[in-house]
């Protein structure tokens, strides 16, 4: 018995391994197609069950998911279940229904009454060919159509926030059907499961009766305790052990009332996860302390348990393909069909329109909890189950490609156009830096540089953008739920919050920018832009793999801005008094003089170039005092020119940063062991040995420069093939 034991707790925790490692390994395959997570936990237990690894290495499957360790899988992943419900209710904020009007209305109770009757017309036809006579036809008629009429709530709010589309019209929109769909379909379907329980239809009456008389309970005694409980929980630290166990009692209470009453453990999860009052913390506080367990380690062993009863393999005929294809039609032709007309109907474009029908066409995770009652109360058979769960599957995997066609980011950044400037020019050039904060360390001496480049010029502008990752957690959404038509929040929390009361004390006007992103490269491309930055910022932490600060996203910033790129390596930069400039001759190095010549005028900061040149001399180079006379006149006594000969370049560098510099502006260059790759191996010297703190310096190419910026700067003669750009603008 002992051995026994042993024997299937090393069973589960192989399986937890495996389950857990496959998904997450998916899972970035399919983020790098844009896809949603749940994509990935869905295929993998697919994979893992006999669709795959049942029908190539039958032993295997066997050996790791033996049928007698079924039943501790499923009770396992129905716990889960209920938790991942309760996260699903706390999502779910009655914010989002207030003030949305008529249009939110027509468009989510078409998008459930046209599929509900599309499914339950094709039921007639799926009746005698997948279902069992024993089957009740009432409830597989009832059932089809439920199963047909879900929206995925949480999957569409990732997306939304993905595309950074929540805060549009078309998002805020989207969000609200969802919403009004998610609570209507769970209603719905708990009334369904009442049917199908009960013996008779006095019994369901029963049933019915007695679940709307505990709903109303729940709304008029729970909830306001529950908000009386919320105002002492103003964050995570209020949230004790003593109100987590009460919480948790409560919750597995709820879901042992609406089993007992017969519409099932996660209609209970669910209800009580939306009673709870989203102001105070008390719901974001539970979604923080609970979803990494349910949802990384509970909630994959749902998707194995149902990869594992899904049999692509049952579709073994040309007419369950057909079949397959036929649902997958219906699924699509009600869910977006009715969603899109009916947008249309109340005043939103065919574009619009198309957009918010493909959103509300999204199934994912919660058509597998429908389909898995289903399977359990035994009104589908695994034949129909196994076509649903690629119904559910397709679905969600079109919505984010078709997204992009019907509704690309060009058309996005069209309706988030930025206020036109004034049509009167201003007497000086301004200048425009956009400051991009990853982590808290980089804000303080971002903000002294950001002073030293500027001088507090009145025509300069200085951005702060902090870009947020998506994430899977509820309690993300939670946080981050925006007011409707504003795009960008400014939120003085996280890694912000040290850039912005750095430059308060500094007395700098920084403006903070954040937004969700799931292209973090791109994004800062398209800000900078946007804001017609002349000089891209980056922040720079050790990477987790390789040694180069020029790889990843910095490398991809790099590679399509048209904007100068600077990365700054923050040795605590304190302030800007003695400036080092390597010079060797190339375009970036010309950018780090022009913001060389900016920290001087800005900062008062004295400047020496370094120009090493090679012990044989190389004809055809303009001599560098000439240069220096160029770009800095009438400042010979705050600038310096060292002309050293050295074999290494990069030598030649670290021997003078050794003599008491405050910032190194060094322009990227082979010759200087600076060279952006996406996944850099090379251990860049000037960084890693230096004790100053760094500004990497990328002009990009002059085809590169949008059309509208001017080349040559004012006043240096600077020559059009090779001209500073924005760190060497007029002051």
């Amino acid at each position: 018995m002992h051995a026994f034991t042993l024997s299937a707790v090393s069973l589960l925790i192989a399986q937890f391994i495996v389950i857990i490692g496959l998904s997450r390994l998916l899972g970035r395959g399919v983020r790098g197609l844009g896809q949603p997570l749940v994509i990935a936990e869905v295929l993998a237990g697919i994979l893992l069950g006999p669709s795959l690894l049942g029908w190539l290495w039958p032993s295997a499957m066997d050996t790791l998911f033996p049928v007698s360790s079924m039943p501790v899988l499923k009770m396992l992943s129905q716990v889960g279940l209920i938790l991942f419900m309760f996260l699903i209710g706390l999502e779910l904020d009655p914010r989002l229904l207030k003030g949305r009007g008529h249009a939110s209305v027509v468009i989510s109770h078409t998008s459930i009454v046209v599929p509900f009757a599309l499914g339950a017309g094709a039921a007639l036809w799926f009746y005698p060919r997948l279902s069992d006579p024993s089957v009740p036809f009432s409830s597989f008629v009832l059932f089809m159509g439920v199963a047909m009429s879900i929206t995925a709530f949480p999957v569409l709010a990732r997306i939304l926030t993905e595309r950074r589309l929540m805060q549009s019209k078309v998002g805020a929109l989207a969000i609200t059907c969802a919403a009004v769909d998610d609570v209507t379909a769970w209603c719905l379907l708990a009334f369904v499961v009442s049917i199908v329980r009960a013996t008779n239809l006095a019994e369901a009456g029963i049933t019915t009766v007695v679940a709307l008389g505990y709903i109303a309970f729940m709304m008029g005694a729970v909830r306001p305790f529950l908000a009386r409980l919320g105002a002492r929980v103003a964050s995570r630290e209020g949230l004790n052990q003593n109100v987590m166990a009460l919480t948790l009692i409560m919750l597995l209470a709820s879901s042992f009332a609406t089993e007992l009453i017969g519409i099932h453990a996660l209609f209970g999860a669910f209800l009580f996860g939306a009673i709870i009052p989203k102001e105070g913390g008390l719901a974001e506080a539970l979604a923080e302390k609970l979803e990494d367990v349910a949802v990384v380690l509970l909630l994959p062993l749902f998707f194995a348990f149902s990869g594992l009863r899904t049999q692509i393999g049952l579709l073994n005929s040309t007419d369950h393909w057909l079949m397959c294809g036929l649902i997958i039609l219906l699924a699509c032709l009600g869910k977006f069909g009715g969603s899109a007309v009916a947008a249309r109907l109340t005043g939103s474009s065919w574009r619009e329109a198309g957009a918010i029908g493909i959103l509300m066409n999204t199934r994912g995770l919660m058509e597998l909890i429908v389909l898995n009652l289903g399977l359990d109360l035994g009104v589908i058979s695994p034949t129909l189950f196994t076509m649903m769960v690629v119904m559910a599957l397709v679905t969600t995997f079109l919505t984010t490609p078709l997204l992009r066609v019907i509704y690309p980011p060009e058309q996005l950044a069209l309706e988030r156009a930025v206020t036109p400037a004034p049509l009167t020019l201003p007497t000086v050039q301004p200048f425009t830096m956009l400051m991009c904060v990853s982590h808290g360390q980089a804000g303080a001496g971002m903000v002294t540089l950001g002073r030293a480049l500027t001088g507090g010029e009145a025509p300069s502008s200085l951005y702060a953008l902090h870009l947020i990752p998506p994430t899977e957690r509820a309690s993300f959404h939670l946080k981050h739920t925006p007011e409707p038509q504003v795009e960008q929040r400014t939120g003085e929390e996280g890694p912000m919050a040290a850039l912005l009361t750095r430059a308060r004390r500094t007395g700098l006007e920084v403006r903070p920018l954040s937004f969700v992103s799931a292209e973090p490269g791109l994004d800062i491309c398209r800000t900078a832009e946007a804001k017609r930055a002349d000089l891209i910022v980056l922040g720079w932490h050790k990477p987790l793999f390789g040694q180069t600060v020029l790889g990843g996203t910095v490398h991809e910033v790099m590679s399509e801005a048209a904007a100068d790129v600077a990365v700054l390596v923050d040795r605590g930069l304190e302030g800007v008094r003695r400036v080092l400039v390597p010079y060797s001759g190339s375009r970036h190095d010309r950018a780090a003089l022009g913001l060389a010549r900016r920290l001087l005028k800005g900062a008062g900061a004295e400047v020496t170039i370094l120009h090493v040149t090679s012990p044989t001399p190389q004809p055809g180079r303009t001599p560098a005092r000439l240069l220096v006379d160029e770009l800095f006149p009438g400042s010979s006594s705050q600038v310096h020119l060292k002309v050293v000969a050295h074999a290494s370049p990069e030598d030649a560098v670290l021997a003078e940063a050794a003599h008491g510099y405050d910032l190194m502006v060094v322009g990227v260059g082979a010759e200087w062991g600076l060279e952006g790759h996406l996944f850099g191996l090379q251990r860049e010297r000037l960084v890693r040995d230096s004790n100053l703190s760094l500004l990497v310096v990328r002009q990009p190419k002059p085809a590169e420069k949008p059309a509208t910026e001017a080349t040559p700067l004012t006043g240096t003669n600077a020559s059009p093939a090779e001209p500073l750009r924005a760190g060497g603008g007029a002051s």
